[in-house]
């Protein structure tokens, strides 16, 4: 599932492609038939991510997209190509189309509803409206692991477990951590962490964690092959060495997840 900087990143795509201008809305597949009738024609007034959920605000209401495990976005230049396979939504202008397959949501919402979804979100770290103090208040009374914790889009919205395995190495905290072992500063050091580590994964498109003396240049070794792209430190580097101390990488599940930790950097 794409973690936040993907969600963020097509906001602002969306944005860039149709924001301003009346858009013909499809849908090829017809799954979502009513809603393009209904919004064919009006005009596109903003997009915004909030966690893993996207939102395109029309004149005549918002579509809520979440992508899930298998949805996707495709888009290009010029008149749309026909059809193919199973097209749940299709935007086009005389300029540019987009099209999206495979989303577990794509629904018109009224604003009660999107007021609804955002309030069982937490704080999303991209945006400058998170509550991250309320998240840290829910962290703090719980005994249940940080991992599972940070994972919990309820406390923190659009972290996936690349970024919370990372995030939990670089503030060298277990991630079976209990949260309410978790002080006020250390929880002010992840949040800001994520922040600058999530913004930064906005602009270039992919995970980057290590620090600059940990880069391939700099140690001298291969850069990380993997198909989630980025170089990290310990996510899907499971039995390889610490960049930092040298000690194999460990892995087990936690929260029906697969962590990844240091045994001596983090404790």
């Amino acid at each position: 599932m794409p973690e936040g900087h993907t969600i963020h990143r097509l906001a602002a795509r969306h944005r860039e492609l149709f924001a301003g201008q009346r858009i013909t809305v499809e849908s090829p597949q017809g799954r979502f038939a009513d809603g393009a009738g209904r919004l064919s024609g009006s005009v596109l007034r903003s997009t915004e991510a909030y966690g893993k959920h996207l939102l395109h605000h029309y004149d005549r209401g918002t579509v809520h997209i979440h992508l899930g495990l298998y949805g996707k976005f495709a888009d290009g230049a010029g008149a749309a190509p026909a059809p193919v396979g199973q097209v749940r939504l299709r935007m086009r202008t005389r300029r540019n189309w987009l099209e999206l397959r495979g989303p577990t949501a794509c629904e018109i919402v009224d604003e009660l509803q999107v007021k609804a979804l955002v309030s069982r979100l937490g704080a999303d770290p991209l945006r400058d409206d998170g509550d991250h103090e309320a998240a840290f208040e829910r962290i703090r009374r719980s005994p249940t692991p940080l991992g599972a914790l940070l994972l919990n889009q309820e406390i923190v919205a659009g972290t996936g477990l690349i970024f919370v395995t990372e995030v939990l190495y670089r503030a060298a905290l277990l991630p079976t951590t209990p949260g309410r072992a978790l002080t006020h500063e250390g929880w002010q050091g992840i949040w800001g962490d994520l922040r600058v580590l999530m913004a930064l994964a906005v602009g270039t498109g992919r995970i980057d964690t290590v620090r600059d003396e940990h880069l391939p240049e700099a140690m001298g070794r291969a850069p990380r092959v993997d198909r989630h792209g980025g170089e990290v430190y310990v996510y899907r580097r499971t039995g390889q060495p610490c960049l930092v101390c040298g000690t194999p990488v460990r892995f087990a599940e936690l929260a029906a997840r697969n962590f990844y930790w240091c045994p001596v950097c983090q404790h």
